[in-house]
């Protein structure tokens, strides 16, 4: 099997560098081979690699800088998503893609499942929720993994911003009524390498059927609050910073953000036969370099 991965500088990206290399022969490609931002870049490289499986972590995911950026953001979550479908399906090719919790309106408090009604609240969650769309409509063989709040030891993230500011404050105020799942990159990226292997072992045989498309929740198990995502980051790092909590009408972004930002896993869970791996264990296996 031929994969081609793209964002291989990003914190999914990376990770998929290690989890996906056992799988085949593995493409990796960065920004000057694959510009999402140039749909005939993204045609004429998926034309010359003619792979059996495109994996594409990459994406805009400034938040708050998309609502001045909302065409950038578009073309790269949302148009060039839908091109990466587009030369799939002419290859007969699958395409693994990941989206967000940020495509609901984070009301109540139950954990969304794959089925509900989308809502995003900002310009980020409105472009990953098209190119799922567009995914859907021009490739056959998709699988769309939605997952939230990740994290992990490089680029920018919760994690590395509250290991920073904990060296230069004793204290800290972070919103507490906002409530998901905290998921490491690797177990996104380890999650989908045993996804992918499953549908391969599954097509042994005489008969090859085509993937089963659709969307899959993907985050670590349990859920917590961004204050005590951070306090849980503190104890483990054997920091001392105070955390207070504070509501997020208390601190004003320019993206509105979801109160509710839980995913309902069971799916992917009954699919592999394994529950998700608990965010505070992920958590201690990111810092502890395990």
């Amino acid at each position: 099997m031929k994969i081609l991965l793209t964002g291989i500088h990003g914190q999914v990206g990376f990770e998929l560098l290690r989890s996906l290399e056992p799988l085949g022969e593995l493409i990796p490609a960065d920004r000057t081979m694959l510009d999402l931002t140039r749909p005939d870049q993204i045609r004429d490289c998926v034309r010359a690699v003619r792979p059996d499986l495109i994996v594409n972590p990459a994406a805009y995911t400034a938040v708050d800088r998309a609502e001045q950026e909302a065409d950038l953001c578009h073309a790269i979550n949302a148009t060039a998503v839908g091109v990466l479908g587009e030369e799939a399906e002419r290859l007969g090719a699958g395409v693994v893609h990941y989206s967000t919790d940020y495509v609901f309106d984070g009301s109540g408090t139950q954990p969304w499942q794959e089925d509900a009604p989308t809502g995003p609240l900002n310009v980020y969650g409105a472009s990953k929720l098209a190119g799922e769309r567009l995914l859907a409509a021009t490739c056959s063989q998709h699988l769309i993994l939605r997952t939230s709040w990740v994290y992990g030891m490089r680029g920018s993230n919760f994690l590395l911003t509250m290991l920073r500011l904990s060296q230069e404050r004793p204290s800290l105020r972070i919103v507490a009524d906002q409530f998901g799942a905290p998921t490491w990159c690797r177990h996104i990226a380890d999650t989908t390498a045993a996804l992918i292997a499953l549908h391969v072992t599954r097509q042994e045989g005489r008969t090859r059927q085509r993937c089963n498309s659709g969307v899959l929740h993907l985050c670590n198990g349990g859920a917590t609050s961004w204050a005590g995502f951070a306090r849980e980051i503190f104890r483990v790092a054997g920091r001392d910073t105070l955390v207070e909590d504070i509501p997020a009408s208390a601190y004003p972004t320019p993206a509105r953000r979801p109160a509710n930002s839980r995913l309902d896993c069971t799916q992917l869970e009954q699919l592999l036969g394994v529950p998700m791996e608990p965010w505070q264990l992920s958590l201690e296996r990111c810092l502890k370099g395990q």
